[in-house]
């Protein structure tokens, strides 16, 4: 049986979910999602630094992985669209629509994609 990736990020939504109700506390509002995810942004920025960039890392920093990062900034951006009632499988498919309409001429394609 194949999977969509609709289903895959439903499933991610789901699951974030279920994580974020067991609280008492539940999402944050937007503003401090925002927040977040612009301190998540900043931390993905400092381990490209640190591995593509001009910026070792200091000998006291602890090992980080861009991937953790990348980890952490979608699930922020999970929970930042559940907390909105956001179905990020209808907004992603939009978003493809649209890059594939506007911007389906812009690039140079590769050889195989010509024919």
């Amino acid at each position: 049986m194949t999977r969509s990736i609709e289903t895959d990020i439903k499933q991610l939504q789901k699951r974030v979910d279920q994580y974020i109700s067991q609280f008492e506390e539940g999402y944050f509002s937007p503003l401090a999602m925002i927040a977040r995810f612009t301190e998540e942004v900043g931390e993905l920025a400092r381990e490209v630094n640190h591995y593509y960039g001009e910026k070792p890392k200091k000998a006291t920093e602890a090992e980080n992985s861009i991937d953790n990062e990348l980890g952490d900034l979608l699930f922020v951006m999970i929970t930042f669209a559940n907390s909105l009632n956001i179905d990020l499988a209808e907004a992603f498919e939009h978003s493809m629509t649209k890059i594939e309409t506007r911007d389906k001429n812009r690039w140079t394609k590769k050889e195989l994609e010509r024919e």
